[in-house]
């Protein structure tokens, strides 16, 4: 699969999808995400601009597109890990709503963010740690595993909350021909986490969800030390269908580009299996020749379109 560039580098500054599209491939990608943040209003343009450049779409984020009561890009906004019923429920049917857009766009995958533990505050107090030059310190390590203690006590019911809802999804989206991915999260918060992937991915038992690598949210759990990146993703290798790059600068600033940061990538993309979707995502400040800089890089590096 060629290397694809999603629409969260761009899509904030276009009232046109079609224009967003245009921006992308003049970049020199023929393969394009369809990521959240994308308003109704958007998707003629992009249908447009699918049947005159007859561009290759990788995957679609979840929400696509954005809910109309949501007046930012929030990925996040309704998870199946909510104690609300209501909300897993509007979850749940967006999600079918950007499983039908991706049957409609020839995706192959949906991407999707399963959830956290919201009652849980565990990242953020050992990422200002880090910041105030305490990593690895005794109080760090404490505060480390007190977080997994408190993580531990709790995890399994919501876990169970994600599989409900995933389970209906997982079937629904098969009859659509769509696959699911599901994403590593940069929070310890959340649901499941990746020493509970595997055990998850038995339970569900379906064929049309697999798991989505984040490159960047991986890293930022390895220098916070709560796994080894590479050793993580060669245990995930076999489910693995997509995985989203970007670089990391030590210890937590994401979604730069490959290359400019501290993640072994060479080494890691070394682990991905042949038909992995690969898809740059970039933050929204990054410069355009910049992308251009880093996708060459990787294509003669790693020897792809």
């Amino acid at each position: 699969m060629s290397l694809s560039l999603s629409t969260c580098w761009n899509s904030w500054k276009h009232h046109d999808g079609r224009s967003m599209v245009e921006e992308i491939l003049g970049l020199g990608f023929d393969t394009i995400e369809i990521s959240h943040g994308i308003r109704s209003s958007q998707l003629e343009g992009i249908l447009a601009a699918r049947v005159k450049y007859q561009f290759a779409i990788s995957s679609v984020h979840n929400f696509l597109p954005t809910p109309v009561e949501v007046q930012t890009d929030s990925p996040d906004c309704y998870e199946f890990t909510s104690l609300r019923a209501a909300d897993r429920d509007r979850a749940t049917k967006l999600s079918r709503i950007t499983i039908d857009w991706a049957a409609e766009l020839g995706a192959p995958f949906v991407v999707v963010h399963t959830g956290r533990i919201r009652e849980l505050k565990l990242t953020a107090p050992l990422q200002k740690m880090v910041a105030d030059g305490k990593f690895l310190t005794r109080a760090f390590v404490k505060k480390r595993l007190d977080a997994i203690q408190a993580r531990e006590k709790v995890s399994e019911k919501y876990n169970r909350l994600v599989l409900g809802c995933l389970s209906e999804l997982a079937a629904y989206a098969g009859k659509k021909g769509v696959r699911l991915g599901i994403e590593n999260r940069e929070h310890y918060e959340a649901a499941p986490l990746e020493r509970e992937m595997v055990a998850f991915f038995q339970s569900l038992n379906s064929p049309h969800v697999g798991y989505w690598h984040d490159f960047g949210h991986a890293q930022i759990k390895h220098n916070l030390g709560f796994f080894d990146h590479f050793q993580w993703l060669e245990k995930m290798s076999p489910l693995l269908i997509g995985c989203h790059i970007h670089d990391t600068r030590w210890p937590f600033r994401d979604h730069c580009p490959p290359f400019t940061g501290d993640t072994p990538l060479e080494k890691l993309v070394s682990l991905l299996p042949k038909k992995c979707a690969t898809v740059f995502e970039m933050s929204p400040r990054t410069e355009a020749a910049d992308i251009q800089k880093a996708a060459a890089a990787w294509k003669q590096l790693f020897n792809c379109r």
